[in-house]
């Protein structure tokens, strides 16, 4: 017997609010790391060094780089998850842009930094999977290459933030790149902590 509560639908309406909270979250949380010139994973971190190496803003960058991942996701995860990704994605993206348009980021203290924006990012995230929805990219990847060619997605997805990483060593100072994974282990606390079987059972 288990003592859980039996799952629950979430409505329309919950969606859509956890999609924008969840959006409006990482898209803060990405213009902090901006502004203390820091990275994450996956295809935001991509995003981010893109923009520090090239000057192309973060939010064209993040829908371009994350349109490819679309056609593995309607194989792999059904349309459902895809139209919501795709719409997380693109919020996200619009959200980036109007960020410093809202509020304006000055000068920021570099461990805060890289503490809070991946408290926020990893919020955001866990609002976004507990809703169906995820930000694209890397992950979905990851899944793909394992079902079809038995390769670990851990171990994929660590092998490309690891990429990631190594990358960004040419690109900004070694002590963002270890701020960067401070934020990196804040983030998958969050997700550790409470994203996980029995926790929470509702579904989209």
């Amino acid at each position: 017997m288990t003592d859980q509560p039996p799952a629950h639908k979430h409505r329309l309406y919950e969606d859509a609010l956890a999609l924008l909270i969840g959006t409006l979250l990482v898209a803060l949380g990405l213009s902090i790391y901006s502004t203390a010139t820091l990275l994450t994973g996956s295809t935001a971190g991509i995003s981010l060094l893109i923009q520090y190496a090239t000057g192309i803003p973060f939010p064209i960058a993040f829908f371009v780089v994350n349109l490819p991942f679309y056609a593995l996701a309607v194989g792999r995860m059904g349309w459902r998850f895809t139209i919501a990704t795709f719409i997380a994605v693109g919020l996200v993206s619009l959200f980036a842009r109007m960020t410093p348009l809202w509020i304006e980021l000055g000068e920021i203290n570099s461990i805060y930094a890289a503490i809070m924006g991946g408290i926020l990012i990893g919020t955001g995230l866990l609002a976004l999977f507990r809703h169906r929805a995820g930000l694209g990219g890397v992950n979905i990847l990851s899944v793909y290459l394992q079902d079809n060619y038995g390769l670990r997605a851990g171990y994929v997805q660590l092998a490309i933030d690891a990429t990631i990483m190594v990358v960004a060593l040419f690109v900004v100072d070694a002590d963002r790149v270890l701020l960067s994974l401070l934020g990196a282990a804040v983030l998958n606390f969050i997700l550790a902590i409470n994203h996980r079987p029995g926790r929470y059972v509702g579904v989209s």
